[in-house]
């Protein structure tokens, strides 16, 4: 019988923001050597909990105890004083320092007379960065990286720590398959040294691979828990929605006349041209690793960045094109970083709603009606089912699943021709996940076009109907979705061939 107390474990937490509970009453307990999920939909607390955990935020009733001490932090550094570590959905990267810099800040070896070691220095960022298994230059700047290799840092910094409980939210969203497998495998022996886990995650795969036990939340409560055989796919969204998802119905695609033709187009990230069709109704997917070039392609073709070859929109030649020309000639982007790219994080809703179509909202003389924005935010909030329901709040106040409703609603409601879509899922659940896909075929059904990023293999597949591989900037070649494989997309994006 095991007479040792849980590593940590929250009793009755109960949290609120402006009225909304975020938590209520939440209770349970982890012990070492033990990977725990934590599932549930967008909005459903799970954010919020970790942020509790790790001393983000106080519980308004409550409270946390590790090894049998309660605590009570009042800031993250006390919970890492305990051996608990948080890496947040966004990033707390400092863009403007070095890899070796952010990986060290706060815990510098020096010499005498407080000098900095540098060959110490040097000696823990490459041991940190082995533990991902990530080769970059230590003394590259942060900013200057990918999102993916960002995550990684992240996440080698808090493992280079020897925290006793790491707590992940959203790990693996924006990493390839090939660094996933690193990640979830340095996972697995964290635990057997016997440390604890916790991972907020939408992938419910990776869930089924490495995870001990399951904790649902449903609108801030514990409505359930999972283990061993229990943890199925099935079971996991029962109980995150409380209903079975319907089955997508097969279609039937017909394509028309291209509407965004790109040809022989170079960018910094691709030395070598580009050139690819998408036709109205038809669904294009990039894929390839972090750092092929995936974000780089659409906000080229976008006009977010240097470019030269041609551009056109519905024979609307945007080759010299900025950005403002490309949203009036029916252009959209809708980027991966929604935090630094998507929203206006302390504007309300109703103001993030109104930014793309600003040009319609304008009067004639240039001004904005106080209320510009009203209405679309509405419509978005009730379409997409953002939680909470309110147009009044900041975006910050949303979870990260619901900002990503939001950004995507904004640019959908300009009705544009073609859809650009980096990372379109992102971070969001898996009943979110299906309006999401539902939308993005109901574009295409309508006869836009839609050209999509994503590092999901399951997404690329069961979202596109052609697939163009990228690897270090150069197009590698164009699949049919429905005859190709996932071993044969990654033999593509790893710069091989596909043998017959």
């Amino acid at each position: 019988m095991n007479l040792r107390p849980p590593l940590l474990e929250v009793s009755s937490i109960t949290k609120t923001f402006g009225g909304v509970t975020a938590l209520s009453e939440v209770s349970f307990a982890i012990e070492p050597g033990e990977i725990v999920a934590i599932i549930g939909e967008n909005g459903a607390g799970k954010s919020t909990l970790a942020k509790v955990m790790s001393g983000v935020h106080s519980p308004d009733s409550g409270f946390v105890t590790v090894a049998g001490s309660r605590c009570e932090f009042r800031n993250s550094a006390e919970a890492a004083e305990y051996g608990i570590s948080r890496i947040p959905q966004e990033l707390e990267l400092c863009d403007s320092m070095t890899v070796e810099e952010n990986l060290l800040l706060g815990r510098e070896p020096l010499k005498s007379m407080g000098r900095l070691d540098f060959p110490e220095c040097l000696k823990m960022t490459r041991s940190a960065l082995e533990m991902v298994d990530l080769k970059i230059d230590p003394h590259q700047l942060v900013g200057d990286l990918g999102h993916g290799q960002r995550q990684l840092i992240a996440i080698a910094r808090a493992l280079h720590t020897s925290a006793r409980m790491l707590i992940l939210d959203e790990p693996t969203a924006t990493l390839s398959p090939l660094e996933t497998q690193v990640l979830l495998h340095r996972l697995i022996e964290m635990k057997k040294s016997g440390s604890a886990i916790v991972m907020i995650t939408h992938r419910l795969a990776e869930v089924e691979e490495i995870a001990d036990r399951v904790i649902v939340l449903r609108d801030g409560e514990n409505v359930g828990s999972l283990e061993g055989k229990e943890i199925q796919r099935d079971a996991m969204i029962r109980c995150m929605v409380g209903r079975d998802l319907s089955p997508i119905e097969p279609e039937v695609s017909e394509f028309g006349d291209p509407r965004l033709i790109v040809r022989e187009l170079m960018t910094q990230d691709h030395p070598e041209a580009v050139s690819l069709q998408v036709r109205s109704g038809e669904r294009v997917a990039i894929a390839g690793l972090v750092g092929s070039g995936r974000s780089e392609l659409l906000e080229a073709i976008f006009g977010l960045r240097p470019r030269s070859g041609h551009v056109s929109v519905d024979q609307c030649d945007l080759s010299r094109a900025g950005v403002k020309e490309s949203v009036r000639a029916g252009l959209a982007l809708i980027p991966e970083e929604r935090s630094s790219q998507g929203l206006a994080l302390q504007r309300s809703v109703s103001e993030n709603a109104s930014l793309p179509g600003l040009f319609r909202e304008a009067g004639r003389f240039g001004t904005l009606d106080r209320h510009a924005g009203a209405a679309v935010a509405q419509k978005i909030v009730k379409e997409l089912d953002v939680r909470p329901p309110r147009t009044d709040i900041p975006a910050s106040d949303l979870s990260g699943g619901n900002q990503q409703k939001i950004v995507i609603g904004k640019w959908l409601d300009l009705n544009p021709a073609v859809v650009l879509l980096d990372e379109p899922t992102r971070g969001v659940d898996v009943g979110a996940r299906e309006e999401i896909h539902k939308r993005i075929r109901d574009l295409s059904f309508s006869g836009k076009s839609v050209l999509f990023a994503s590092s999901e293999m399951e997404e690329v597949l069961s979202l596109s109907h052609r697939i163009i591989v990228l690897s270090e900037g150069k197009m590698m070649g164009t699949l049919v979705s429905a005859e190709t494989t996932e071993e044969e997309i990654m033999a593509l994006a790893t710069g091989g061939e596909i043998h017959e």
